[in-house]
């Protein structure tokens, strides 16, 4: 299975979280929204030129910006 960041991810794909990059506060934040290693997502859809992407968790949808979808890792 290969990690690649959310942002890379198709549209409707599904994966599941296996690192967050980034420093205390980031992974924090991210674990506030149920975005945590281990945890099943779905990529709803994502904007040209580095918009918002939005993700479903469970039965949430979040948006996410462009850095700090990046910083999710996810194995598909």
């Amino acid at each position: 299975m290969s990690k690649i960041p959310l942002t890379d991810m198709d549209a409707g794909m599904r994966g599941k979280v296996v690192e967050l990059q980034g420093g205390h506060g980031l992974c924090a934040r991210l674990n506030a929204m149920g975005i945590r290693p281990g945890a099943r997502i779905t990529k709803i859809s994502g904007q040209i030129m580095r918009g918002p992407i939005i993700v479903r968790i469970g039965a949430t949808q979040i948006a996410l910006g462009f850095g700090m979808a990046s910083r999710v890792l996810v194995e598909v």
